[in-house]
């Protein structure tokens, strides 16, 4: 058996420019709409990047009997995304996610004792997914529902879905929240079902407070002519799939990274990014394919580390700022 792979709920990253809109009673529909297309799924349309994690000692166990201590000498992986839409009005929105994520680790001692240790893994998933907005209680509604696929270089291996319903509480320029549920089509999701929450208020000071429960809580604010700092703590996740002996399994490993963040408008849609701090992984299995994360054959403990990450992302979709 070797390491193994997959994560749990792909619900967004962070929105670099905000879109100013007046508060007429009518135009909140499109306000509504773009902040949620700015968080589910993702807000940049293109999106590449690379994360260096420090050197961390773990512990770990297989089929609930104790290995010897271990330590990652390097993790490094580069990310490469696309969030494209088709369809984007009051009613309706359609867009696709691509990402592939290639991770490169190197363990001082293989991880499972008398096999051969891996270093580098593949992973792809697709995803298509739709929006409709509806009204409910004489409030927002929002309604989504996403299948995508995953796999390795060598297989697609899963297909899974994502339902979701969301009641927006409140939209206006200076605040926007919304409350709903997310339901996870997938045997071997580790939750089901799971509330979803977000949150965004602008403080007089400048100051932005970002929350997307599960995924993450920011403070951020803009600096300079052309940047923005974030500070918090953001949901990561690693996952990819592994083979040994005709057996198909999946690696998991769900982190929290607390630190700081500095965007950059490069210009012509172009964002530089920069973020760095503490790097906790808080679940860590593998399991059989045929399984769920619940019937892990292997975990680990890993201690917390350093984390870099850069990246450039390009919006070529995004319409310029109103004033």
């Amino acid at each position: 058996m070797k390491t193994l792979r997959r994560v749990l709920v792909p619900l967004a990253i962070l929105p670099f420019k905000n879109i100013i809109y007046t508060q007429k009673k009518d135009s909140i529909p499109l306000k509504v709409r773009a902040f949620f297309a700015d968080k589910i799924p993702q807000s940049r349309n293109f999106n590449l990047e690379y994360t260096l994690v420090g050197p961390s000692s773990f512990s770990s166990q297989l089929q609930g009997q104790d290995l010897p201590d271990n330590k990652v000498k390097s993790f490094q992986q580069m990310k490469a995304d696309a969030n494209i839409y088709f369809i984007k009005n009051r009613s309706w929105l359609l867009s696709t996610a691509l990402s592939y994520r290639y991770t490169s680790i190197r363990n001082e001692n293989p991880v499972i004792p008398g096999i051969q240790n891996e270093e580098n893994f593949h992973y792809h998933s697709e995803a298509i997914n739709l929006s409709y907005f509806s009204r409910l209680f004489n409030k927002t509604a929002v309604y989504s529902a996403s299948i995508s696929t995953d796999g390795s270089e060598q297989h697609f291996e899963r297909i899974r879905g994502l339902v979701t319903a969301s009641l927006i509480l409140k939209a206006t320029p200076k605040t926007k929240m919304s409350l709903g549920l997310a339901g996870i089509i997938d045997p071997s999701s580790q939750i089901p079902v799971l509330p979803v929450f977000t949150y965004e208020n602008r403080f007089n000071n400048g100051w932005v407070l970002d929350i997307l429960l599960p995924k993450k809580v920011l403070v951020r604010k803009a600096i300079f002519s052309s940047g923005r700092i974030s500070l918090g703590t953001e949901m990561d996740n690693t996952s990819f799939y592994t083979y040994h002996n005709d057996n198909t399994y999946e690696f998991r490993q769900v982190a929290i990274n607390s630190g700081a963040i500095y965007e950059h408008n490069l210009g012509g849609n172009f964002i530089g990014t920069f973020k760095t701090g503490i790097r906790a992984n808080i679940n860590s299995r593998a399991f059989n394919k045929q399984d769920s994360f619940n019937d892990y054959l292997w975990k680990a403990t890993y201690k917390p580390s350093l984390y870099f990450n850069i990246g450039i992302s390009y919006n070529p979709f995004e319409r310029p700022r109103t004033k």
